[in-house]
């Protein structure tokens, strides 16, 4: 199976960006990654940076789908990003979501792992077939059958997240998939809330099933959250993958263009 990587981040109403992605590869396993810092310029950034590193770094010492060694990777990133806060300042308050999804190219599988409110979606024959569920007050309100799920993304304590990295008093909730298979044609998405707040799930896959390549849709993602975001709306960040039959290209990795 070869995989399609396609990238976009924007900082979008807001002074600047707090979203970082990254990826890594080595033939078999592929790891993606997307993190949403809080804290402010200095420190919301930096600690999603720190996340990003700390992780796809820990990936490609031990790569794997196995779920403690991802729970592992994540709860490694939080304590890097408290170690940091002790230098003060700007960094002291800095928290950021992260979810990471992990592939095994030869098993074709697939699994992920993540903290807070960035989400990961896998889709298969323009359905949805998985997708995290958020640590917030809303999605808690959303279990607990007091709101639907397009109540939860308009409401107006959605932002209030109950977990993400940054914290050692209070260990940060770390949930992990265990290994689902991937096939060909399956899409992988990995955001910001920056990008499924202003859309929505059903949004998101219309225009999936319109899109006729990656790229295609990673840019309509962009064009509908700039007409449907509000005045100062939020950084937004999405990566995408996805799985194509073997015999086409080698794996392609295409940001989006600013």
């Amino acid at each position: 199976m070869d995989i399609e990587i396609v990238t976009l981040s924007r900082q979008g109403g807001r002074s600047y960006n707090e979203d970082v992605f990254g990826h890594w590869n080595d033939g078999r396993f592929v790891a993606c990654l997307v993190a949403d810092g809080a804290g402010g310029h200095g420190g919301g950034d930096v600690a999603a940076a720190i996340a990003r590193s700390s992780v796809l770094e820990g990936f490609a010492a031990n790569p794997g789908l196995d779920a403690e060694l991802l729970r592992r990777l994540i709860a490694r990133a939080n304590l890097d990003i408290v170690a940091r806060q002790a230098e003060g300042g700007k960094l002291a308050a800095m928290r950021s979501t992260v979810v990471l999804a992990a592939v095994d190219l030869h098993e074709n599988q697939i699994a992920w792992a993540h903290s807070g409110d960035s989400r990961a979606y896998l889709f298969r024959a323009g359905a949805p077939v998985a997708r995290t569920v958020d640590h917030s007050l809303v999605q808690q309100m959303v279990a607990g059958g007091m709101l639907d799920e397009e109540g939860a993304r308009l409401h107006p304590q959605r932002n209030m997240l109950l977990s993400a990295l940054g914290s050692v008093e209070e260990q940060p909730e770390i949930a992990v998939s265990a290994p689902m298979p991937l096939m060909a044609g399956d899409v992988l998405l990995l955001c910001t809330d920056g990008v499924w707040e202003p859309l929505g799930d059903e949004r998101l896959l219309e225009m999936l099933r319109a899109a006729k390549d990656a790229s295609r849709w990673v840019e309509e993602i962009d064009q509908q959250v700039r007409a449907n975001a509000k005045p100062g709306y939020d950084n937004y960040t999405a990566l995408t993958v996805w799985a194509h039959a073997d015999g086409m290209d080698d794996e392609v990795t295409q940001p989006l263009p600013p």
